[in-house]
């Protein structure tokens, strides 16, 4: 999977993406301008000790990213979007775009991409959620549609022993 940020701008959200993005294998593209250094202590904070193991990518602009990837299927993450990410058939390949946290995705990008736009439901009242659970929310969904390959999916306690073993 690949998560797309289109001109971010708070870094400690980008962190926490990126760390997300490094527990799940998934790989992180930043399209500028961004609201901040990549350097930035508040970032490395947010991402902890993970930001190092993070398969990264930065472009000038949405048009570069085009250009690099032609063929990608993306999903885009928007209030505006007339189906629910949960009605979608993510692929192990696809990218899924978000935009920035005060304004989003452009409606100039959405135009061309009706068929791929995805919202998640939310209360009338309130404009979106917070940038780095919207990821963690449609990324795991897209990740459980496919088995949640390669990935553990149970634990052991550290000191004890399950009842039921």
């Amino acid at each position: 999977m690949h998560i797309i940020l289109h001109q971010p701008e708070i870094p400690a959200n980008t962190g926490n993406i990126g760390r997300t993005c490094v527990a799940t294998g998934t790989s992180l593209h930043l399209i500028e301008p961004l609201g901040f250094r990549l350097d930035e202590k508040s970032i490395k904070r947010a991402g902890m000790d993970y930001w190092q193991h993070l398969d990264v990518t930065r472009y000038v602009n949405f048009a570069e990213f085009r250009q690099t990837h032609p063929e990608a299927k993306i999903w885009m993450a928007t209030t505006k979007a007339k189906q629910v990410y949960t009605d979608v058939s993510f692929g192990a390949d696809d990218y899924i775009m978000f935009g920035k946290e005060s304004g989003g995705i452009p409606e100039e990008i959405l135009v061309d991409y009706e068929e791929s736009c995805i919202r998640i439901p939310m209360l009338g009242d309130i404009r979106s959620l917070n940038l780095s659970n919207s990821v963690a929310v449609v990324l795991y969904e897209a990740l459980r549609q496919q088995g949640f390959a390669g990935m553990q999916t149970e634990g052991e306690l550290h000191r004890l022993n399950w009842k039921s073993e």
